[in-house]
């Protein structure tokens, strides 16, 4: 898969521009997005939509995906439903759609050739149930990063490491200048998707997949996986002193210098903007972790429920069109640190980072993640393990990895 970066006199050539409806017409967008970079990532999608002359009225959920989703599939299966969603790439919305309560795009989608723009084409295969188009991709988020504080190391008197290894070995001198060395925040996704990066960067990419997509228990159990056991156990006792629930205060940690480093996604990047940082400056990353440089396609697409009202169901169909708009998706991806879903934009001012990013995606290094892989139900059980796992030193290795194997076992 090539992603080009082109210049932005071709993307212009081929905006897919919405006409301006005939009247105003407010829809309410529901998110989680609601940290600083994310705030201001969201200020380019309604300032593009409410362009074509219909009004964003903004729902944000705080509190991250976890506790978002619920209430918008309540309000959904409720009777009450927005007008646009967010869901992640995957199978979070799976129910809906069979249950008839989501809108078909199929026809929207070719008539602006959605399969010609949209790269890579396992995002549009994660909007499509029996051969039907029922979601819009804004982005492409990978989780496989970990992010440096090069204040952090400096402070502690040891180099920035280049990989995971480097960095855990330099754990005892940012302790001795206290300074946490990981940073992880207290909420269930946050620890699960830990230790899902560590599965495929320490485990490798053949790992990962046996695990999530063949789910294939016996290996689950096995020495090949208790190798990332041991990588978690390092980070649960590198990230014991961090004190802080929300991804974003884990993120501060490392911007102030409080921290060595996070494993969490590029949408970090957007907080890393907002205060002011430079990459390669005052933060460094690792794709990776700096030992497996892939990265998954996972991210965000937007779902419209189905509405009996005629003039806001249009106004859906113009939402749809700016998301994809070339210049909504350059707007939008350099605030939220995210990739475009366009191969076709110019992104010649993203920064050292999301440069990375696009190399590894350039050339095809690319997984998909367990949005795609896991329902709901069994990713919801590997949080809760993995939750106990970085809260409870006394569970052992051995155990975890015993319960582990069972989750996948029983996955579908």
């Amino acid at each position: 898969m090539r992603y080009r970066l082109m210049t932005a006199a071709f993307a212009a050539g081929v905006a897919l521009g919405a006409a301006a409806p005939a009247s105003a017409t407010d829809l309410e967008v529901t998110h989680w997005w609601t940290s600083g970079g994310e705030a201001a990532a969201v200020a380019e999608l309604a300032k593009a939509f409410d362009a074509t002359g219909n009004k964003w009225v903004d729902g944000a959920i705080a509190g991250s995906g976890g506790t978002a989703r619920p209430i918008m599939i309540s309000r959904i299966t409720g009777g009450d439903p927005m007008a646009a969603t967010q869901f992640n790439h995957g199978r979070q919305a799976e129910e809906l759609v069979q249950a008839g309560l989501m809108r078909d795009f199929t026809d929207l989608a070719a008539k602006e050739k959605w399969t010609e723009i949209v790269r890579p084409k396992s995002l549009l295969d994660s909007c499509t149930l029996d051969g039907k188009i029922y979601c819009v991709p804004v982005n492409i988020h990978s989780w496989q990063w970990l992010w440096l504080s090069n204040k952090a190391f400096e402070d502690a008197g040891v180099a920035v490491p280049k990989n995971w290894d480097e960095f855990v070995a330099a754990a005892p001198a940012l302790e001795a200048k206290g300074i946490v060395p990981l940073a992880v925040g207290g909420q269930p996704w946050q620890t699960s998707g830990a230790f899902d990066v560590l599965l495929l960067s320490v485990g490798g990419t053949d790992t990962f997949l046996k695990v999530y997509k063949d789910k294939n228990a016996e290996f689950a159990a096995g020495p090949e996986v208790a190798k990332v056991f041991k990588a978690a156990d390092d980070a649960r006792k590198m990230a014991k002193n961090t004190n802080v629930q929300d991804w974003n205060q884990a993120t501060n940690m490392v911007i102030t210098g409080k921290a060595g480093g996070q494993i969490m996604g590029d949408w970090a990047q957007g907080e890393f903007q907002v205060a002011g940082k430079v990459a390669g400056k005052d933060y460094s990353c690792l794709p990776g972790l700096g030992l497996n440089e892939a990265i998954a396609t996972g991210g965000d697409a937007f779902y419209f429920p189905l509405l009996k009202d005629a003039e806001k169901s249009q106004a859906q169909e113009a939402l749809a069109t700016t998301l994809l708009d070339p210049k909504t998706q350059v707007a939008f991806n350099l605030k939220k640190g995210s990739l475009p879903v366009r191969g076709d934009v110019d992104l010649n001012t993203a920064n050292d980072c999301m440069k990375k990013g696009l190399d590894i995606l350039a050339k095809g290094n690319i997984v998909p993640w367990t949005d795609q892989l896991l329902t709901q139900d069994s990713q919801k059980q590997k949080e809760d393990l993995f939750s106990e796992f970085f809260a409870n030193p006394n569970l052992t290795l051995e155990d975890a990895q015993k319960r582990f194997a069972e989750i996948i076992a029983t996955a579908d």
